[in-house]
Order: structure tokens, then sequence, then C-alpha cells
């Protein structure tokens, strides 16, 4: 599991932490402790002001350059790499008790779209690099009012929820509103294998709605998306060695049959469980 942000804080009221190239690096025992790939479980944002930086999410590659963001979310798979040696960027750090003293929520955290990465326009990037330069500020005092600090906070996430969404996809429109709480609801109750007919009683929607809404936004129906979501979290169980046997991961997954599941694995992913780990053990 990820280390607890509380531990590497740089304000002593909330757990946040703001790296920059001059700015908040580990030391590298601190490193050599906490390792390069983390499963995260907390927010965490890398804005890039000028280069690029390679990094690994949920086993997938992205490239970010210049006036890009990567956000990685709570539980996600996270494999770190190095800049550009004359990169300059930003990255934050914040969990869900920085989120919870905020005045809203903000939809793109749930990321209903399945976008990791964000590209901002000019304008846009030139606010979110001094909302960054503020919080740098901030931050680099460790007895700073924190309401300073959640006010700016506050403004970046503003900032990010707007580029996330463009005109055609506000999250005010109630089909993307039922779509968010679609996911939401998923995530709450995953290893349950909720049922589509309970999340539309849920939603207050009827199933052939859930499952236009479902399919609109992520190319599946209700079905595959919870099947493909679960098979996610498996490969990431795997990846990061958190189950002793795939008996073991299958019953933590609420499946009742290891062999059905196995198969299912590999309808899903094309490979068997074995598979995925010899191309793990060859990356």
């Amino acid at each position: 599991m990820d280390f607890l942000l509380d531990a590497i804080k740089q304000n002593d009221k909330l757990p946040i932490r703001l790296v920059t190239p001059g700015f908040g690096h580990l030391t590298a025992e601190e490193v050599r402790k906490y390792g390069y790939i983390h499963r995260r479980a907390y927010y965490f944002f890398l804005f890039m002001v000028d280069g690029c930086a390679q990094h690994r999410v949920d086993l997938q590659q992205f490239s970010v350059n210049a006036n890009e963001l990567l956000v990685v979310l709570p539980h996600q798979v996270h494999e770190l790499a190095y800049p550009d040696e004359n990169a300059d960027y930003f990255k934050i750090g914040f969990d869900e008790s920085c989120l919870s003293l905020l005045p809203k929520q903000y939809p793109f955290l749930v990321n209903p779209l399945n976008a990791s990465k964000i590209t901002f326009e000019s304008s846009a990037a030139a606010r979110i690099k001094s909302i960054f330069e503020i919080l740098l500020g901030l931050l680099s005092v460790m007895n700073t009012d924190p309401e300073l600090i959640l006010a700016y906070l506050n403004s970046l996430l503003a900032e990010i929820n707007s580029a996330y969404f463009n005109a055609d996809q506000h999250p005010a429109d109630s089909r993307l509103s039922k779509y968010i709480g679609f996911k939401v609801f998923v995530e709450n109750n995953l290893t349950e294998h909720p049922r589509i007919r309970d999340i539309a009683g849920e939603l207050a929607i009827n199933t052939n709605s859930l499952y236009n809404i479902v399919k609109h936004y992520s190319g599946l129906s209700p079905k595959e998306f919870i099947i493909n979501r679960l098979i996610l979290e498996a490969r990431r169980r795997l990846y990061y060695n958190e189950s002793s046997s795939i008996k073991e991961l299958a019953f933590e997954l609420g499946f009742n049959d290891p062999e059905y599941f196995s198969r299912l694995f590999k309808k899903v992913t094309g490979k068997t469980i074995a598979g995925f780990f010899q191309d793990l053990s060859g990356k």
C-alpha cells in the first residue's frame, strides 16, 4: 500500500504535499523506503509547465507534456518516472480529508470520462501555474493557516474541473450526473457485484435509461462496465502483489468460483493470469 501522506505532509494540520524541481523532494533514504511504484492512497496531480515526463498508471503509459496534467486517483497503481532533465513541473498530493473541507465537490475527481490526462489552453495553463506558485509559497512554511491553503486548492480544482468537461459534457447535464452516480455506486459496492436493477433504482431511473447512459459515456453496457472494473482491480492487486493466490484474489473480489474468475480474466484481458505475471516479470 502507498505510504501515508500524513507522514510527509507540508502543513501541520493538512495532509498535503507539493513538489517542484527545486522543492519538496524526498530524501534518498525515503525514496528507497517508499519505492517508485505505489498503490495511491490519495489524489496525485502532475502539471507539466515545460518539458515531458513518462508515468504509468494502472499499467498504461502516459506521456505528459507542457500544459498537461496527469490525474492519479486513490487505489490506482502509479509507477513514477523521472521527467526530462530540464523539465519544469508541479506535483501535488492530498487526501479525502482535504476535500471534505472544501465548499463543493468536483465531479472530475471520479473521472467519469476516463480521461487521466487533461490539456489546458494557454490562458488556463497560466492560471494553473499561478495557483501552484501561490501554493508553493504557502506550503513552504509548516504552520501556514490551512484556510489559505484550502482556498487555493479549491481554485485549482475549479480550474481543472472546468478543463475536464467540455461544453457538450458539462457536469450539470442530468445524463452525465447519472453516469457519475453510477460510477460512484459501482466503486462503493464493487466486490458485492451490484445488480443492474438495484443501481437503476438507486439512481431513480429504469434499467433501459441506465443502459443508454452508461453505453453513451463508456462504450460499455452496465454489466460489461462492472466486469471490466473488477478485472482492473484484479490487475492492480496482481501488479502490487496484494494477494497470495488466485483463489484468495477471487474471493476478495466477490467471486465464489476461482475458475470462473480466471476465465473471465482471460476473456477481458486476452491473457491468462500466468501470462499476465510473465508480462510483469519482463517489463
